[in-house]
């Protein structure tokens, strides 16, 4: 997915409260939800970078030859000025964008019937 494209600030932003307890009906649930798909973003960009910086790395043991490479440069900028990834998660919560399920909710739906 990219990131850059993404309606999410890049600056901290002060969230009304009600708009996020309305998807779940409880704020903390809403909260746990958010902060689990803030851990998958983080770890889908820590791949995509890794991946992208792989290619630069060398093997070599030497300590003294240390390049500048202007592409290494620019990846590194362009992941920096991403917006964070909690960011990025509660605008795609907001946003209506995020499944998620509850398995003792359902269980317990099952029962009544």
């Amino acid at each position: 997915m990219d990131y850059k494209k993404s309606k999410a600030p890049s600056n901290t932003v002060t969230r009304d409260v009600q708009e996020l307890w309305k998807g779940t009906g409880n704020i903390y649930e809403s909260v746990a939800i958010i902060s689990k798909r803030a851990n998958q973003i983080s770890a889908e960009i820590k791949q995509d970078l890794s991946k992208k910086l792989a290619e630069f790395a060398s093997y070599n043991d030497s300590l003294e030859e240390v390049f500048e490479n202007r592409e290494q440069i620019e990846i590194s900028r362009y992941y920096e000025k991403l917006p964070k990834p909690t960011l990025l998660a509660t605008q795609e919560f907001l946003d209506g964008n995020v499944y998620w399920r509850d398995p003792s909710k359902e269980a317990q739906e099952e029962e009544e019937l």
